[in-house]
């Protein structure tokens, strides 16, 4: 028996993610540190320099820990790790310029120095992820981020359960084998995966070999036969797990609630109601004023930009369908000619649109035009975050043949959203786009939360506003 064994696929995915956040607090420390040496090599490091490091350091592995960059599934994709460290590194960068005018010791900090270790902070994180992706690179070739799964049950259940993670867990799940008490009455393999014995046999394997979990995929008609199961694995150190009735049917999981001591299993949770309803119509008047406070001059001239390019009004309005149906005009900013307006015509902006104006291409690119719509969310009629309001030709159209196309309207529709940050906005000149996006904005749905919104809210700057599908 070897000394030291490799780490198992649960003990490397920690193991990474604990590494990864240990770094960014280090990479953050140490950038400022040397960042002051490198301004004043002479000089010892002032306590107040040594608190800021501190605070931007705490704020950091915070923001990104809000922003799911701790997330091992997420490490393994590097550029939205990058994308999303380049928001959360700009708010602590913005927190920490707040927090030093509000205490009056701005003058106190030298703003190379400041400059110094926001680069160094962010390069020395970004490195941290190069290196930690490799790391999951090189031990995915080895096999040893595959989850080894033993399956317990070798009837039509047990057969639903193996199609389903061959489909969507090919390189992610390494099947060991078959268990089931009726072995000399079944088949010896199901789709490829062997039957190896009966439960005394899965036992003896659990203590010879690294198992990572055990599914237990028996009919729920059998309940002596789980309960016998269960006892007969009771002393077996491994995570067992109840593979449900509905296996390979597509069923969104909201958690688990309990009724009279049963575990029912959420597929619809009724959006935003009680107090989460009044916590997102506080954040969406408040920061709402904020943004058309703060934008004012923006939008000023931007209206006086439109009048000179153009004939016509400043504004656009369009009737569309808000929360639960019902319908409001949404304001942006006119970004074409005037033409007539054909209520029943479903005519989507293509790039090199000969109608969007020379003020309007822009606009557009920026996703300045739809900064009138902070009015719309003043009203009432919409968020800052939510499903994109669509034309009411489009609501027509997409409604017959995109399922739960109309789920979006559970809620009210936002400025931005989850599906404009994941790169899906603009034209939807395929079906299969408009489906994306719907998925996209039934997760945020079914997921909100106030932590959510924020998380949104912080990429899109960077990912929702600005888009090569904006034209």
């Amino acid at each position: 028996m070897p000394l030291f064994r490799p780490p198992t696929r649960k003990e490397a995915s920690s193991l990474i993610v604990g590494l990864v956040g240990l770094s960014d607090l280090l990479m953050v420390g140490c950038a400022g540190i040397f960042a002051f040496a490198l301004r004043a090599s002479n000089s010892a490091l002032p306590g107040y320099y040594g608190i800021a490091i501190a605070a931007g350091a705490i704020l950091a592995i915070n923001a990104n820990q809000i922003a799911g960059l701790y997330s091992f599934e997420d490490l393994r994709r590097f550029s939205t790790q990058v994308i999303k460290l380049s928001g959360t590194w700009s708010l602590v960068a913005l927190l920490l310029v707040a927090a030093s005018y509000i205490t009056k010791t701005s003058e106190d900090y030298s703003r190379i120095w400041a400059v110094t270790w926001f680069f160094m902070g962010y390069v020395g994180m970004v490195l941290a992820r190069v290196f930690a992706v490799r790391q999951i690179d090189s031990w995915h070739e080895e096999g040893r981020l595959a989850r080894r799964v033993a399956i317990v049950g070798a009837g039509e259940k047990g057969e639903r359960l193996i199609a389903h993670l061959q489909r969507m867990s090919p390189s992610d799940v390494m099947l060991v084998g078959i268990y089931d008490e009726r072995s000399t009455r079944v088949a010896s393999d199901i789709l490829g995966v062997p039957l190896r014995g009966d439960l005394h046999d899965l036992v003896a394997l659990t203590r010879r070999e690294q198992i990572d979990e055990i599914i237990i995929a028996l009919p729920g008609s059998a309940g002596e036969r789980v309960h016998h199961v269960l006892e007969a694995l009771r002393t077996v150190t491994v995570d067992i797990k109840l593979c449900p009735d509905t296996v390979g049917v597509h069923l969104p999981m909201l958690g688990i609630d309990y009724l009279g001591g049963l575990a029912l299993m959420n597929i619809h949770r009724h959006a935003l109601s009680g107090w989460n309803r009044i916590f997102k119509g506080l954040e969406d008047r408040i920061l709402a004023l904020a943004g058309l406070i703060v934008l004012s001059p923006l939008l000023l001239l931007v209206a006086l930009a439109i009048k000179l390019d153009s004939a016509g009004p400043v504004f656009f309005r369009q009737r569309r369908l808000g929360f639960n149906n019902d319908e409001f005009y949404v304001l942006k900013f006119r970004t074409m000619t005037v033409t007539e307006d054909d209520p029943n015509a479903i005519t989507q902006a293509t790039r090199t649109d000969p109608r969007v104006t020379r003020v309007g291409a822009i606009l557009r690119r920026t996703s300045i035009d739809e900064l009138p719509q902070l009015l719309n969310v003043l009203r009432g009629e919409m968020s800052l975050v939510g499903p994109r309001p669509h034309a009411m030709a489009h609501n027509r159209q997409y409604a017959e043949i995109v399922d739960q196309y109309l789920g979006r309207h559970r809620v009210k529709p936002g400025i931005t959203g989850w599906a404009q940050v994941n790169g899906l906005r603009g034209e939807t000149d395929t079906l299969e786009k408009m489906r994306q996006r719907v998925e996209y904005d039934l997760y945020y749905i079914d997921n909100w939360s106030l932590l959510f919104d924020l998380r949104i809210l912080l990429l899109t700057p960077f990912v929702g506003f600005v888009n090569k599908n904006a034209y």
